[in-house]
């Protein structure tokens, strides 16, 4: 299997190849939450790259509950302002010949106090991190669930109609749905918690809501961890389970992801507990690749729905090996296209490596990196470091080209400064 063979879908779209852009944040909407010329520019870029698939960052289903300032927001049915740079976003998004997918999300309580001291979430269970960026959640109510899953239908509808061809439901990294399946966050005792299928019941309505809404023809991914590692957490054996659920519910595409703030495996990285890592047999398929072994021990699993695996893949031979071995059906690219935006595109003409721009990306001086031996600091360095990605995200919006000389500390700068401008702008509104 090459990564130039088209991929079909369960529901009768083909992707042109197997290489795919995964959902990065780009805070690049205006403060009203509309895509603006620059979030254009960036998908005309990605666009041009190569890869058959991209799938947006973060478009939030509640403007009260962000992934970070900048996301565009669709909590409604949109009116012809929204509707016209839904289309503009969409049209420089296909611009290539390859698919455009718009991931629809809810941050709950990852919503940063800043845009919601008090974010809703299935139980007040505060997000463990210190320096209280993260407020006291409330738990959601009945008639607050419902009216969201009709709010992912809504949103997704509008990417419909402004020409993207699916949407990827977030349901991992410790976003709103994620939480409502981890047993750890969802405390719940009515219908919505406790048991998998009550803990899923969300998901599965919201997939539900969503293909009732956008048709048989229209492309469903779901993005899911293969675990939370986190003890008490979501389990693989339930992520088996669920994914199981949403194959036999018509979901075209499955991401296998993991992790949250807390625990943020998607980012190769270690939080302040314990790792509890589950017993999946180890492959020999793409060793380079985080969530690879869990793709591959859940495919045996499953039928018919496809695969993604995205975080860790950098080498034209693992994604090839992961390909032939069974281990995915699509390999989703994410940082590497941050500062390499045409990578996907050198890899189908038989480049080798993609830039692996994490090898000498720090937070700290030489100096001080000493520091990074505390748990905490260590974490606060790679948070900063995923800032340096931000900013080339920004730059590719702004003028079309990376900026990789940025340093860490200025892109954390600049991204800080960048969200307190957003805020203050939204709040005038």
């Amino acid at each position: 299997m090459l990564i130039e063979t088209p991929l079909a879908l369960p529901c009768g779209i083909v992707i042109p190849n197997r290489l795919a852009k995964g959902a990065m944040t780009e805070g690049l909407a205006d403060p009203a939450g509309r895509p603006t010329p620059e979030l254009d520019r960036l998908y005309g870029v990605w666009a041009d790259g190569g890869a058959g698939l991209l799938i947006t960052g973060n478009v939030q289903i509640d403007g009260d509950h962000l992934e970070r300032p900048g996301n565009v927001i669709v909590d409604r049915a949109p009116d012809t302002a929204m509707k016209a740079a839904l289309a503009r976003w969409a049209e420089a998004g296909t611009r290539g010949g390859n698919l455009l997918w718009m991931q629809i999300s809810h941050a709950g309580r990852q919503t940063q106090s800043t845009v919601n001291p008090h974010p809703k979430a299935p139980s007040a269970v505060k997000l463990g991190l210190p320096g209280g960026q993260f407020g006291e959640p409330v738990p959601l109510e009945e008639a607050e669930i419902l009216d969201l899953i009709g709010r992912f239908a809504t949103c997704a509808k509008a990417a419909q109609e402004a020409g993207f061809h699916g949407v990827q439901v977030h349901a991992a990294h410790g976003y709103l749905l994620s939480q409502f399946l981890s047993p750890r966050s969802n405390q719940r005792t009515d219908r919505w918690g406790g048991s998998l299928e009550n803990r899923a019941r969300f998901l599965m309505e919201a997939v539900r809501a969503v293909r009732d809404a956008v048709g048989p023809a229209f492309g469903i991914s779901v993005k899911l961890n293969s675990a939370d590692f986190q003890r008490g957490g979501f389990a693989f054996e339930e992520s088996l389970e669920v994914a199981r659920w949403l194959e036999a519910a018509g979901v075209d595409l499955l991401e296998v992801s993991g992790g949250s703030y807390e625990q943020p495996a998607m980012m190769d990285m270690e939080g302040l507990e314990a790792v509890e890592r589950p017993d999946v047999p180890a492959s020999t398929a793409a060793r380079e690749a985080y969530f690879v072994d869990f793709a591959k021990a859940m495919k045996a699993s499953l039928t018919k729905m496809p695969l993604m695996v995205t975080g860790g893949f950098r080498s034209r031979a693992a994604m090839q090996h992961a390909l032939e071995t069974g281990a995915a059906d699509l390999i989703g690219i994410g940082r590497p296209l941050c500062g390499a935006p045409a990578a996907c595109r050198d890899l189908l003409e038989d480049r080798a490596d993609l830039p692996r721009f994490e090898s000498t990306l720090r937070l700290l001086p030489p100096a001080l990196r000493w520091l990074e031996r505390f748990d905490m600091l260590r974490t606060i360095a790679g948070f900063g470091v995923q800032m340096w990605y931000y900013a080339q995200i920004d730059a590719l919006g702004r003028t079309g080209r990376p900026d990789p000389d940025k340093s860490v500390f200025a892109s954390l700068l600049q991204v800080q400064g960048q969200a307190k401008a957003w805020m203050k702008a939204r709040r005038l509104l």
